[in-house]
């Protein structure tokens, strides 16, 4: 581990370290992380490593990705989300931008957190090559800042159907600013999601994510689905 001075993120508290050259920052909710990797610049262009198996277990994140998902978004001002799996198929995801700028928002949704209920964002752009990590048990979505957005996201579960929830994204409780101005385009499934005190009760089984933390299973009424599907998720 490597400790430097670092320029902070506008949405970022203070860095937390850097791990080969990639500052990792956690945001409002400790839990969800900013994670900027360096660029290594030349004549030619630039070069970076976008993840790091190794770096990051070094920073305690012992995520074990087993699939990429790509999606694109034609119009600024689109929102997807609020989305999440419940035990035993919950997701953790590692969201980077290909092309554009989105708003990025996680919402703790784990029963019994201290935070249950708050949610952290930050600007993520291809220009500056920032991801942001999203543990189990929080709920994610974003909005798109510009027209063609492109991003990449790594999941550690595959899709399954019968353990995916939602949050509408205009849930008064939550009052996230979205950064789109007017209405913004929705699909008709995310259009129906309910609110968060609407969701009743559910379980995580929470991933070790930074070392020396405790697996914890809160239990609730969804009960367990019968089998999982590789088929790719819809953000």
């Amino acid at each position: 581990l490597v400790f430097r001075p670092a320029t902070r993120h506008p949405e970022a508290c203070s860095i937390l370290f850097r791990v080969d050259m990639t500052a990792i920052t956690p945001l409002a909710l400790a839990e969800v992380l900013l994670i900027t990797p360096k660029r290594h610049g030349d004549a030619r262009g630039w070069f970076a490593e976008t993840w790091s198996r190794k770096a990051m277990a070094e920073a305690g994140i012992e995520a074990e990705f087993v699939q990429d998902n790509q999606a694109f978004n034609a119009r600024a001002g689109t929102v997807r989300g609020l989305h999440f799996q419940t035990a035993p198929h919950a997701q953790a995801k590692l969201v980077r931008v290909l092309r554009g700028a989105i708003y990025d928002v996680a919402v703790d949704v784990r029963p019994g957190s201290p935070t249950f209920g708050r949610w952290a964002g930050a600007e993520l752009t291809a220009q500056g090559g920032e991801q942001i990590f999203v543990p189990r048990g929080f709920a994610h979505g974003y909005s798109t800042l510009t027209d063609d957005c492109e991003l990449a996201y790594k999941v550690d579960g595959l899709y399954a159907p019968a353990t995916e929830g939602g949050i509408i994204w205009n849930d008064p409780d939550l009052a996230i600013d979205w950064r789109v101005a007017g209405e913004p385009v929705l699909s008709d499934k995310d259009k129906a999601l309910p609110r968060l005190r609407d969701l009743g009760m559910f379980s995580f089984e929470s991933p070790l994510i930074l070392r020396g933390s405790i697996r914890l299973e809160r239990r609730g009424r969804i009960p367990s689905p019968p089998a999982l599907t590789g088929a790719p998720r819809r953000q």
